[in-house]
């Protein structure tokens, strides 16, 4: 299988191509650096992803507050964690780097609050 990543590691934006089957890489061409083959081959191999999103809260004067993952998740897994995290709600008040779901879809990862919502 082929596949077209273009690297977000630095503002050049390559466009390098991954060939290879599963997780074996038979070969990786357009890079520029270092860090662009090693991207390419992660993403190539184990896509994954840092998710951002909101968590509704229980306060009026805040319905919203801003969430992310502490560690990349698993890019197969991000649409079963926004549903977790769409049926979650925040009691407040909630501050910056509070847990709000603990090991999301058993992936072993938080979702922390990167904003302040007081009582």
């Amino acid at each position: 299988m082929k596949k077209e990543i273009i690297c977000t590691v630095c503002p050049m934006g390559c466009h390098i191509m991954v060939e290879g089957e599963g997780d074996h890489i038979t070969s990786i061409e357009g890079y520029t650096c270092k860090r662009g083959e090693q991207y390419a081959s992660t993403e190539f191999a184990h896509p994954v992803r840092i998710l951002t999103t909101t968590i509704k809260t229980d306060s009026g004067k805040a319905p919203l507050v801003p969430v992310r993952s502490e560690k990349p998740i698993p890019k197969e897994k991000v649409m079963d964690c926004m549903e977790v995290i769409r049926k979650s709600e925040a009691k407040v008040p909630v501050h910056v780097y509070d847990v709000l779901v603990e090991n999301i879809c058993d992936t072993g990862i938080n979702i922390v609050a990167t904003g302040n919502v007081e009582s």
